[in-house]
């Protein structure tokens, strides 16, 4: 009986497994996919300060169907940064609420939501959006 108790304890103390690796996807599949594809050179050429190139591409990504929930709310939230600096306000404001359609934890860094252009018109979209939706969600 001791044994088995013995036995018992040791079984307990013993660590679980590690959980497998999350999986993961992959760039080269994901750029050969014209709508991502779009989007990754879109990002490039915004970092790059390319930004009427960029604003093509954004727009060619969601055009060709891009997949991701998120990517689609990046990709609107670059489109918003754009039209808010070519002074298109309009343009601005419905990139902002696309990006939250897209996803609706949708949310701006706390850098970008301070810059002086774009800032003031995502906050009364988000205020919008968060009026718009039931409490609690």
């Amino acid at each position: 009986m001791a044994g088995a108790a013995a036995t018992l304890v040791a079984a307990c103390a013993t660590p679980p497994p590690p959980p497998p690796p999350q999986a993961t996807v992959s760039i080269a599949r994901l750029y050969e996919q014209p709508a991502e594809r779009a989007f990754l050179n879109a990002m490039r050429l915004y970092e790059d300060g390319q930004h009427e190139r960029a604003e093509t591409m954004f727009r060619r990504a969601l055009a060709e169907g891009l997949a991701d929930r998120h990517d689609i709310a990046v990709a609107n939230k670059h489109l918003a940064f754009i039209a808010c600096a070519y002074n298109r306000p309009v343009e601005c404001e419905d990139a902002f609420r696309a990006a939250f359609a897209a996803d609706p934890g949708f949310r701006l860094t706390d850098a970008e939501v301070g810059h002086p252009i774009w800032g003031p018109v995502y906050r009364r979209v988000a205020a919008e959006e968060a009026a718009r939706r039931p409490p609690g969600k």
